[in-house]
Order: structure tokens, then sequence, then C-alpha cells
């Protein structure tokens, strides 16, 4: 299937050049949470290969969602706006940022990425949720099954598991979404969540183990812990190479050896990556229609095929996810609370995390969640006694 793919990029990769030769001579600037230097290089490459001159930073230089729609409202210089999730895309497209303002375009691919779309701006690319998986082997449960009703059950599971170590970072912020899920409270003053939310949450940093990985996978690999978080791109191909980084790896990819998806009621918290075409007011006609003309090559199926073989995630476009899945995957069938309506409210789940999302992270922030070092851990706070009015607000 991968030589398949590799000729068909290929394929596309010609007509492109064919048609939008002169894109060469512009150099089109992308700002993007989805760079990895691996993800980055395959992009400068097959965008090279395919007639366009691109220049995005990796993860070296922008790390998360939050610092890539800063640096494109505080550079003022971007083209390309892939990335992000819904959270994130509807304050953009809503006017949060003042000098980012998103274009108006709607490509010829639009009507293959179903609801994962803002019609006229933004367009789904890749679908990605957060995973609560458990080995259920020796090193895990020993055989036993894991149903929760939420997740943050875990505490009380009776089994180890790992936590991340700092409040930052879009998978953090994700797996933070997931585990506050049971807790919205719109008339709570603690950043409509429960008070009892933020203190299960502190029991999940506090009785956690934290070291030093960036996500749970590795530990979970590696047997340290009973149940790890990681996000869906990248799982099959992390459990693909389990075995180079562990003496007790885990095994199977889509049908699993010694591994299991916790089974939680309530299901997982997605999110879509989109792309949009940013509004520049000192580009000319012709710069903007070779930059339209990227996006709309990169949010191809057979570009989106191609991104997904290489890196293991799943499209939107229900015609790239056709070409290279014979079925749906497991992980990508859980139920997604992110677009439940929020009783008392009329927003969605991932609506109300973007109401609040400045309010959780200074609550966090402020009370010191997710220390790294467990043997300098702060004093839990006295929750009763709490002025949520200023936690709720950046410090000073």
């Amino acid at each position: 299937m991968k030589k398949l793919f590799a000729l068909l990029l290929a394929a596309v990769m010609v007509l492109s050049l064919c048609s939008f030769a002169s894109a060469e001579d512009y150099t089109i600037r992308i700002y993007s949470n989805s760079n990895s230097t691996e993800r980055v290089n395959w992009l400068i490459n097959a965008a090279k290969e395919a007639g366009f001159s691109i220049s995005i930073d990796d993860n070296s230089v922008i790390s998360g969602d939050t610092a890539a729609v800063q640096a494109a409202n505080e550079n003022k210089d971007g083209d390309i706006l892939f990335g992000l999730n819904e959270t994130r895309w509807g304050q953009v497209i809503g006017g949060t940022y003042e000098n980012l303002k998103i274009a108006d375009w709607t490509p010829t691919w639009a009507d293959e990425v179903g609801d994962f779309k803002y019609d006229g701006k933004a367009y789904g690319l890749v679908i990605q949720n957060v995973l609560m998986l458990y080995r259920n082997d020796e090193f895990g449960t020993n055989g036993n099954e894991l149903h929760f009703d939420h997740w943050a059950d875990i505490v009380n599971s009776g089994y180890t598991w790992y936590r991340q170590g700092k409040v930052g970072g879009t998978t953090n912020a994700n797996i933070n979404s997931a585990m506050l899920y049971a807790f919205t409270d719109p008339a709570s003053p603690a950043g409509g969540i429960s008070v009892e939310g933020w203190k299960t949450l502190w029991q999940y940093c506090q009785n956690g183990v934290f070291t030093g990985d960036s996500y749970g996978f590795d530990p979970l690999n590696r047997g340290d812990v009973q149940i790890g978080t990681f996000y869906s791109s990248s799982l099959f191909g992390k459990i693909d190479s389990a075995a180079d980084n562990s003496q007790h790896p885990l095994k199977g990819v889509l049908e699993p050896e010694n591994w299991a998806l916790v089974d939680i009621a309530d299901g997982t918290y997605y999110i879509a990556e989109y792309l949009g075409v940013i509004d520049r007011a000192d580009r000319t006609a012709e710069q903007t229609e070779i930059v339209k003309a990227f996006a709309e090559w990169f949010g191809s199926a057979e570009v989106q095929a191609a991104w997904a073989d290489e890196f293991d995630s799943y499209p939107c476009n229900a015609a790239a996810a056709a070409a290279i899945y014979d079925e749906t995957p497991a992980i990508y069938t859980i139920k997604n609370f992110a677009l439940n309506k929020v009783e008392g409210t009329d927003l969605t789940y991932a609506e109300y995390v973007g109401a609040h999302t400045k309010e959780w992270t200074n609550i966090m922030t402020n009370l010191g969640f997710y220390w790294a070092d467990n043997s300098a851990a702060p004093a839990e706070p006295a929750w009763d006694t709490l002025d949520w009015a200023v936690l709720t607000q950046a410090a000073q």
C-alpha cells in the first residue's frame, strides 16, 4: 500500500508542478502546531516537488497551538494556518486575534470532509483524539478489563497511571479537557468547572507517575505504569516500533495482544485539525492565488492519504480515509463528547472549552498543577477558601 501511495503522490506532484510552476517565485509562509521535524521536512520536500516554495518552523521554534497562533498574530506575515483544533479555530474565525484573519476560500474537495469545516473559511485535515490505554498482561491488570464512566474515574481505579509534567501543550490540554468533562458547571466561579472537578484533577496529578516522558505511551510500553494516555495519531507507529525501546513492549497494532483501550462510557475528546488561508493585505492577487493553490493541493484526498500513510493519522477527507483504511480503526470509533451540548448552555463541549481555556490555564498555573519533581510537590490547596476570581486571572 505504501508503494502505491508513493506512486500516486508522485503523479499528483507532477500535475501540480505543471499547473503551478510559477509558485516557486513566491515563498508561502505557514504557521502550524502540527510541526514535528519529520512533518516539516516531509511537507517542505513534497511541496517543492509540487512546485511550491514554503517556509514553516518546526516545534523547536514554535511548540503548541497557542505559540503557533500567537506567532501568526504577532508577525503578520502568514499565508497558511493549519493544525490547531475546533476550540482554537473558533477563536481565530471569531476574531479573537487582532491581526489574524482567515480569507474566504472554498476548495474543490470541501464536500469530502463532512462536518469538519467552517464553510467558506477552514476545512478539516486530520481527526485526532486522546486515548486512555492500559496493559492487560502481568505488567498491567492481569487480564482484568477496565470500564470507567468518566475519564476522571482513573483516580479511583486502583492502578498506577502516567500523568503529564506541565500545564501547556496541545495534547496535555486535550487530556485536561477529557478529565474535566464530567464536572462542567456553568454557574461555577471556578472557570465553569465544579470545585470537585479541580480536586479530582489535583488527585490525578498528585497520585500519578511522572518520569520525564512527553506522554504516557513510553512509560506504559516499558511497564512502568499500568495505564497511560496518548494521542491517536502516531499510536500505531509507536506500537510498530515498541520493541526498540522496551524489554516488555506493547504488542499488536490493529489487533492488540497485551493492551487495550479503557472502555469509558462518556467516550473521549476529539479534535480536528483544519486548514485555512490567512488574509494578508500586502499580498498581490497573483500571490494569493498561489497560496490558495497550495491549500487546494495540501488538503486534497491524494496528498492527505499520503500524509496519513506517512504519519499514521486519520484524514477528515473521506476519500483519503477510504484509500488508506479497509475499515475504521477502533481508536476512531469511540464516542465523541467534544460535540455534546453542555447542559445549561447552548455550547458544545469544544466551544465550552474554548470559552474557558484561559481560565483553566490560569487556575492550573496559579495553583501549581503538574509539577515535574514529586519530591517538591506543592501542598494541596485549601479548596474551601480559594478566591476563584483571582485564580482565573493571569498571575501578576
